[in-house]
């Protein structure tokens, strides 16, 4: 897989930083990125998981259950996608730290 990242979207570290600084904070960047993609990709499989679950009817299903269950899929994913995750975000990562660290 060959993936090329756009200089702007790796946002731009402050102006006083030398050339090794640059790229921690970079690396840096870009690992908060990943781990955030992982975030989302989790929950998305969190909501569809949830999807197939049958309605027993225990608890009703009005709004707030809805809004209620959204906000723990969501955080269940960033604790799920802290450290090394599920391994997609690390993955991740590890392919696209080299465009940061051969840069000049």
């Amino acid at each position: 897989m060959n993936i090329s990242i756009h200089p702007n979207t790796i946002p731009s570290p402050p102006a006083k930083l030398t050339g090794k600084e640059k790229k921690d904070h970079d690396l840096k960047a870009l690992r908060e990125s990943c781990r955030d993609f992982e975030a989302i990709f989790v929950q998305q499989m969190y909501q569809a998981m949830r999807k197939n679950v049958p309605d027993n009817g225990l608890l009703p299903r009005d709004n707030a259950t809805q809004i209620y269950q959204d906000m723990l899929d969501t955080q269940m994913a960033r604790e799920t996608a802290k450290g090394k995750g599920i391994g997609i975000g690390e993955k991740m990562y590890t392919q696209m730290k080299g465009v940061i660290e051969n840069r000049k």
